[in-house]
């Protein structure tokens, strides 16, 4: 073909195919708007038919309430969510969801996507057997009261048919003091007005007196800790314990508050300098460890700790480094680590009941071990008493004695008193009329010496003795009668006799609660 007639032919071609496309394109849009208008007539016709005005037809909720509890004033919450049921066989249509104090409530709502605005939104459908989800935030106002300040709010939904429905919104804001990086240079008292919220840690300087009041409660922020160099004086009273805990008082996920997982902080710290510490009706849980007594000379008292609370915490539960530790009528449970684990020093416990029943993964601890080495160094064992100790958990083993193989000669001194433990029943002169649990029936063991039963899926520990424990009417009267012949909730443990092995009396039948 002559060189022109290529050109030509490549001018034409192109002209062309734009016609084809054309035409190609009208037809297709040409369907698709005819595919459109049927789709609208066929649900204008259907939809109709589809939705009831039906008084009758009502929207159901998951919940009637939604308790947001008590939440920290001028902090936002979590998001709680419920859902909206339509049970009936059509849809329903909501002309209007609207919050009673509209724009100016302390609730913000988010319906499947869409928020709020105002506090109310307009033309919501639920299809037959389908359902809403509705998600809800909390921001409580300060205000000047020390005491929580109730909150309620309703939300109205307002049907087609003509029917209104309703639902409760509930909490409480409590007012806190904000302390940041704080060090104490000077005695200081903290009082129970109102809670603390410790951000960076609170640091008791050396040669300082840290007094907490009966009632007092410190909430930790994650991570934060009270470190103490001087001293800490904490007297709670069985009506008004001192609370440490995490700050976040919401739920992790429904149902499951996050008071009642571990980490939520750091813990308590006593440091080398740190002495005579007494600790009082204190309830101490779900940090990354509880209470960590740093090395020390083993001759003054480090800690004085009665009638109180170790409880659910990631790491060792109470641990002591080459320390002087009295501990008394106390519960030390639930420990990823060790509840108990002794380094060194001088140490008595007595009428404690101490019991490893991690349910998260943990770091391979025991309910009490002690040892007098630890990296090569000796810290000589000078005591370690337990006395009417309930000492028990998961565990085939819960009690690990570790002598140093290298320093056979350093002392290494240890006795169990009229105790109930979960180790294997030897031969031992350090082991005095105590009971083990592999002798005991499998209904009475373990978890069975507690009432009511541990709620795995709640979460939920009580370490009361039962009246079915072997550990009823078995303590050594003269220890109970010198040292606590009352419990760590106050109940005389002579009622019935003789006492019962760990913190709590077992209760009557009559009266078990």
């Amino acid at each position: 073909m002559p060189e022109a007639d290529v050109e030509e032919n490549l001018c034409l071609k192109p002209n062309l195919k734009p016609k084809i496309k054309s035409r190609f394109f009208v037809k297709r849009f040409f369907l698709f708007i005819v595919n459109i208008v049927l789709c609208v007539l066929l649900y204008s016709c259907l939809s109709e038919e589809d939705y009831t005005l039906d008084a009758s037809a009502r929207l159901t909720f998951s919940t009637d309430t939604l308790s947001f509890d008590t939440v920290i004033a001028g902090e936002p919450t979590g998001t709680h969510t419920f859902q909206v049921f339509n049970h009936h066989s059509k849809g329903i249509r909501i002309r209007r969801i609207y919050l009673e104090k509209g724009k100016s409530s302390f609730f913000r709502l988010n319906i499947d996507g869409v928020s709020l605005k105002e506090g109310e939104t307009t033309d919501l459908e639920i299809l037959g057997g389908d359902s809403l989800r509705i998600f809800a935030e909390l921001t409580a106002p300060v205000t000047d009261s020390n005491l929580p300040s109730a909150l309620e709010e309703t939300l109205f939904f307002q049907l087609e048919s003509g029917v209104l429905q309703k639902m409760m919104l509930k909490g409480s804001g409590q007012r806190v003091t904000i302390m940041r990086s704080v060090v104490l240079k000077k005695d200081t008292v903290l009082s129970s007005e109102r809670p603390y919220q410790i951000f960076d840690s609170l640091v008791v300087d050396e040669g300082v007196t840290l007094t907490l009041s009966s009632g007092c409660r410190l909430w930790f922020h994650p991570t934060a800790s009270l470190i103490v160099r001087g001293r800490l004086l904490a007297e709670g009273t069985l009506q008004a314990p001192i609370e440490m805990r995490g700050d976040r008082l919401g739920n992790m996920f429904s149902n499951q508050p996050y008071d009642r997982i571990p980490n939520q902080w750091g813990g308590v710290v006593f440091a080398s300098t740190s002495t005579e510490n007494k600790l009082n009706y204190c309830d101490i849980h779900s940090g990354a460890f509880g209470i960590r007594c740093d090395s020390a000379d083993a001759t003054p008292l480090k800690l004085l700790l009665e009638n109180s609370i170790i409880h659910n915490v990631e790491a060792e539960a109470f641990s002591s480094k080459m320390c002087n530790t009295i501990v008394g009528n106390t519960q030390i449970t639930n420990a990823g680590g060790d509840c108990v684990r002794l380094i060194g020093g001088k140490h008595s416990f007595t009428h404690c009941t101490i019991g490893r029943f991690y349910v998260f993964q943990g770091q391979g601890g025991v309910a009490v071990r002690f040892s007098n080495h630890d990296g090569g160094k000796r810290f000589p064992l000078w005591q370690a008493d337990f006395s009417n100790c309930l000492i028990t958990g998961y565990s085939s083993d819960d009690i690990m004695g570790e002598p140093s193989a290298r320093y056979k000669d350093e002392p290494f001194n240890y006795k169990f008193n009229h105790c109930l433990l979960n180790t294997p029943k030897t031969e031992d002169k350090n082991l005095i009329k105590c009971l083990f649990e592999e002798e005991l029936p499998d209904d009475q063991g373990k978890a069975k010496h507690f009432s009511p039963g541990f709620d795995l899926k709640k979460l939920l520990f009580s370490f009361l003795l039962s009246p079915h424990s072997s550990a009823v009417n078995k303590a050594d009267p003269a220890v109970s009668r010198t040292l606590y012949p009352h419990d760590r909730l106050g109940n005389n443990r002579f009622l019935d006799g003789t006492p019962d092995i760990g913190c709590y009396e077992a209760l009557p039948l009559s009266t078990e609660k």
